[in-house]
């Protein structure tokens, strides 16, 4: 399939709606996108370009040429021809089948079918056919065609909600709102139809939180941002149908500019091969050459005596001629040197380690039947190089799973209980799940295992009704009851998802909203609370509040937020409490949960009427709006009660831990590079153990502008530096042999650091001039994480790598949005989990687990790698023992270029060695271990148990003593010997670096203190500002609920599912993090 190409450089782009044939006058893309890297007309050229890139294959050509010589080849050609075209083919092959699939994945989503409006009414469409300026129809739960401007839906002013993980990994909806001036167009097609708007926008890129553009449209024009727009890749969700104009198609849309391209990866020992084989080919001319000048001398001296009986012409008698010719037929019997065989057994020894992968039962995930799946048998044994590894999080180390874990209400925690010595213990080992049968609402996927907490629920404790009412009602979940009648929650964000059901299932169940009031199930009694303000998140605040008025008449403010923020709006009288839940947050911090505290407040209702009045002056304002907003809000949130906290575990998936901890024993760099938020990426670091609170510190990352990021790596250098200050001004070599120091650098690092870098900084970084300092700063820090990072910044981190640290990387990932990544890494490896295929598409290695990557590494990799070298070395000794003998056979027989061993023999001789070893060594190993031999000579043969008789032996032990002591002491002895008389920079540097601790062991190391309290000081939500306001303007209310009436009343939507799966989607995303506290810079 062919695909029109892109044409020059566009400035802005100008789009017409339902008109193609203006729109085409600028040659914009179409939307088919190919992924592949061959087609028919390109495949035979640009693969034998790729396969001649091969210095081995370039020279056997050579050598074929030469063959087809007469005067000079004593070989036939076929013996060259024939292995070089078999493995050319046998690539080719193999290089084809794999293009297949990425052409099959291709056409099957060029072919996908979408509603398009042509000629007044809606048609099925091709995607491949889709053009700028189409009107596309979007159903609920499909796939986004191309980048569209949204023109109207199915939800009150124009709302849509999306899912974005194939663009940034996260699953949390996100929503999209459309013009009020198009919105009214609704889904009349005769209006569509005649829509006629022009827009004028910015011109394709790859920056997915970016966009601007201006829509003219009936003598008007109107803004367009980031928030108008639906990327490709996205899935609607929760919207029954929306109306689209197709603004950037095919490989100008966001995702397709955020992919990187398929590339020809190689291993270092293909290209360690390539240099091996000009240094061989260089050995073979200077013996070519010792034997052409050995020629010419014995055809000068002797080889006149021999002319009058091979009845050579009086011109042939040269006999610098003949050396010249001699030279090239001794270039083509000594080309075994590098024979062709080492490349197919080569190909054939990867091909048996990729079958061991495929095979091993302990990377087979049994609970989706998935087995590990080499998609590639070319780099083996890369996977035993790797010194860095690049990993997504979501659903990468994370289960995409939130669960409410434990929770402590009036200084009292529920979810862990004392066993009989006297010791906590997690009730999830120790008893048995509640059993909320009783409850016919409650979400029985999710388990809560202490009794005691519906003990205190059925025996009324107040304070335990105000901690589940406030996690019934503050937060921004919108409800629907499916056509099976079952509760279903579209929740922003997971976190939120996970308390709201955890207050369902305990009987606090939030049934419906509207603008106006919040209907809760309490116990099985219907409670209509008044909504008088909802105080949104924001990442300033770092909490949420709603003032909601009870059906008794009282008025309350309810708040949930980062513990750090919300502790310092307590009323004195709560110091007691505050220090009992700080020490259970403190605990659950370190059992890796995230955290968040809950507290309310009395308000007086003349008071409420002043604040409220003030606070509609202040929206009213047009400077100064939100400054005055936030201070009103700090007004009222405070001389809180509080009431506890709650601790909700986003699951990391089976083993991360011990595989983490593995590799980084293996000295193996792991770096997360996530489109999380960036307190989200941080506790899941905490629960990974990369980030621990022993570090000596943990640098944040955070400019603005290349100039603050700037800065901010030159301070975390200068604290990381501040120990060894002294050591590096006493060294001038620094500066001069920067390149050859950096690993010595590292090594001088003698704490523990870690940094953390966000999108927006990332991009100055990576842009600008200062990439070098943040590669030195991050690759001196043990470990890296990068937040809120695009597809494509995910691949530039990864290419920065590559090119100045010269080491072998490895990416892992399971979405879309991993795709960049795994393909700019050495090895890219994909993870078949919750996101789809595309990951795994484009991988290298699949499988289900991020826990299998330690096998796929220590074990496959290591033993691939020992293979391949023991291999290669033994190849090259053994054609060297067999091309040597022809080159001193030359000096026996004139220099004649005669061959001493006929190419059959040497080809019997090699496998008569090779079956007749393995048949030898098999015979005689059971023949000697067999019942057979030892009953024929049972004192002569005792190998039944031969091993105690053998170890039995004084004289066996004396052996290997002797042995071990021969083999070791020389290479000790050499070892110190060249230590401490030849010592290298990097011995210096450790000598001084060990006298300095030695002088001053107390400075050796700054004080530690602990961070816990930073694990659980951000914010828990991945929680985005301007929900509140939405819930509150009533915009994202169905029109057609009828309002409730005061009191208690059921209040339920009756529209048919906005999702009926959504339930299964309720994932991703960790808790936030201090930045003041966590890192000093």
């Amino acid at each position: 399939m062919f695909c029109s190409k892109k044409k020059s450089l566009e400035v802005e782009r100008i789009v017409k709606a339902n008109d193609r044939e203006h729109n085409e006058k600028f040659q914009y893309a179409d939307n088919c996108i190919h992924t592949s890297k061959y087609n028919i007309l390109t495949f035979l050229p640009i693969n034998l370009f790729e396969q001649f890139q091969r210095v081995a294959n370039a020279y056997f050509l050579f050598l074929l040429i030469l063959q087809l010589i007469p005067e000079i080849s004593s070989l036939t050609w076929f013996t060259t021809m024939v292995p070089l075209v078999l493995v050319i083919t046998m690539t080719a092959v193999k290089d084809a089948t794999d293009d297949y699939f990425r052409h099959k994945s291709d056409n099957q989503v060029n072919n996908r079918l979408s509603e398009v409006l042509i000629d007044s009414k809606l048609q099925n469409e091709k995607w491949m056919n889709v053009k700028v300026g189409d009107i596309v129809k979007l159903e609920n739960n499909q796939f986004v065609a191309a980048d569209l401007l949204l023109l109207s839906s199915s939800e009150p002013h124009g709302l849509c909600y999306i899912e974005t993980a194939e663009l940034d990994g996260e699953t949390n909806l996100k929503v999209r709102h459309a013009l009020s001036v198009t919105s009214e167009l609704g889904a009349d097609i005769s209006r569509l139809a005649k829509f006629d708007g022009t827009v004028v926008c910015e011109a394709p890129n790859n920056k997915l939180d970016k966009f601007t553009g201006v829509l003219s449209w009936k003598d008007s024009k109107h803004s367009l941002n980031n928030e108008k727009i639906i990327l490709r890749g996205c899935i609607l969700r929760n919207t029954s149908w929306c109306f689209g104009m197709v603004i950037f198609a095919g490989p100008d849309t966001k995702l397709m500019q955020n992919s990187g391209k398929t590339k020809f990866k190689r291993t270092s020992i293909d290209r360690l091969m390539n240099t091996l084989v000009l240094w061989i080919f260089g050995f073979l001319v200077c013996m070519g050459v010792i034997l052409a000048i050995g020629n010419s001398i014995w055809e000068n001296q002797v080889g006149d005596q021999f002319r009058t009986f091979l009845f050579w012409n009086e011109g042939e008698k040269n006999s610098v001629f003949s050396g010249f010719l001699t030279f090239w037929s001794y270039i083509i019997i000594l080309n075994t040197v590098v024979p062709i065989s080492l490349y197919v057994s080569m190909e054939v020894i990867r091909l048996g380690h990729s079958y061991f992968i495929n095979w091993d039962r302990k990377m087979y995930y049994p609970e989706k039947a998935t087995p590990a799946e080499a998609r590639t048998t070319t780099l083996n044994e890369e996977l035993g190089q790797i010194e860095y590894i690049f990993s997504d999080k979501t659903g990468t180390l994370t289960e995409n799973i939130m669960t409410f874990k434990k929770c402590s209400i009036n200084g009292k925690i529920y979810g862990e209980a004392d066993d009989d010595m006297g010791q906590k213990t997690d009730m999830t080992k120790k008893n048995k799940p509640v059993d909320f049968a009783v409850n016919p609402q409650a979400d029985r996927t999710c388990q809560f295992s202490d009794h005691r907490l519906m003990e205190s629920i059925k025996l009324g404790d107040s304070k335990v009704y105000e901690f589940l009412r406030v996690l019934a009602l503050c937060h921004t979940v919108m409800s629907e009851e499916n056509s099976a009648g079952q509760l279903i929650y579209q929740v922003q964000s997971p976190d939120e998802g996970a308390l709201v059901t955890a207050a369902r299932n305990l009987g606090f169940i939030f049934k419906s909203r509207t603008s106006e009031t919040i209907t809760i199930e309490e116990l099985g009694t219907l409670v209509t609370y008044q909504l008088l303000a909802f105080l949104d998140f924001n990442n300033i605040r770092k909490r949420m509040s709603v003032i909601v008025r009870n059906p008794e008449g009282q008025i309350k403010l309810y708040s949930k937020g980062a513990d750090t923020i919300l502790f310092e709006k307590l009323h004195p009288s709560n110091e007691d409490l505050l220090t009992l839940t700080t020490d259970h947050l403190s605990e659950f911090a370190g059992e890796g949960l995230r955290t968040l505290a809950i507290a309310y407040r009395d308000l007086d209702d003349k008071y409420f009427k002043e604040w409220h009045k003030m606070l509609e002056d202040a929206n009213a304002l047009i400077d100064e709006r939100d400054e005055r907003v936030a201070g009103l809000y700090e007004e009222i949130e405070r001389d809180l009660m509080l009431l506890g906290a709650t601790a909700v575990e986003d699951k990391l998936q089976e083993g991360v831990i011990e595989t983490v901890t593995n590799l980084s024993l293996a000295n193996i760099k792991i770096w997360v590079l996530t489109g999380d938020k960036q307190e989200t990426a941080i506790n899941i670091g905490y629960a990974c153990n990369m980030l621990t609170d022993d570090m000596n510190d943990v640098f944040i990352i955070s400019g603005n502008t290349a100039v603050e990021v700037r800065e901010e790596l030159r301070k975390a250098k200068e604290n990381l530096f501040e120990q060894n200050r002294s050591f590096s001004n006493g060294h001038v070599v620094f500066e001069k042999q920067q390149l050859e120091l950096d690993s010595v650098v590292e090594e001088t690092i003698t704490g523990d650091y870690a940094l953390i870098i966000n999108g927006h900084s990332l991009a100055h970084a990576l842009e600008s001039g200062i990439k070098g300092d943040l590669l030195e700063l991050a690759c001196m820090c043990k470990t890296v994480v990068c937040c809120r990072v695009t597809p494509l910044q995910k691949a530039q981190v990864v290419e920065l790598v590559k090119k100045y640290r010269n080491a072998v990387t490895l990416a892992i990932g399971d979405g879309a949005n991993d795709v960049s990544m795994i393909k700019s890494a050495h090895i890219g490896v994909g993870i078949s989990g919750q996101e789809g295929m595309q990951a795994v598409l484009a991988s290298d290695y699949s499988f289900a687990q991020f826990r299998y990557l330690q096998r796929l590494l220590l074990v496959h990799g290591r033993w691939s790698y020992f293979r391949m070298c023991k291999f290669l070395c033994y190849f090259f000794y053994k054609n060297f023992a067999f091309t040597l003998v022809h080159f001193w056979f030359g000096f026996f027989c004139g220099f004649s270029a005669q061959i001493a061993l006929d190419t059959s023999y040497w080809t019997v001789i090699n496998h008569f060695f090779i079956w007749g070893s393995v048949a030898t060594y098999f015979s005689i190993l059971f023949t000697m271990h067999s019942n057979g031999i030892f009953g024929i000579f049972p004192n002569q043969f005792p190998f039944v148990g031969n091993a105690r008789h053998s170890l039995a032996q004084k004289c066996i032990w004396l052996v290997i003593l002797l042995t071990t002591v021969a083999s070791v002491m020389p290479v000790v002895a050499f070892r110190f010997l060249k230590v401490d008389l030849c010592p290298a920079l990097s011995d210096q540097i450790r000598r001084r670096q060990k006298a300095q601790k030695k002088a001053k062991p107390s400075h050796s190391r700054r004080p530690q203190t602990r961070r816990s309290s930073s694990r659980r000081s951000g914010y828990a939500f991945a929680h985005q500002e301007g929900y509140g306001e939405l819930i509150t303007s009533g915009k994202n209310m169905r029109a057609k609920n009828p309002p409730p009436t005061p009191g208690l009343e059921k209040t339920l939507y009756n529209s048919t599912s906005w999702i009926e799966n959504l339930c299964k989607k309720t994932t991703d995303t960790v808790s936030s993090f201090s930045l003041d506290k966590t890192v000093k810079l």
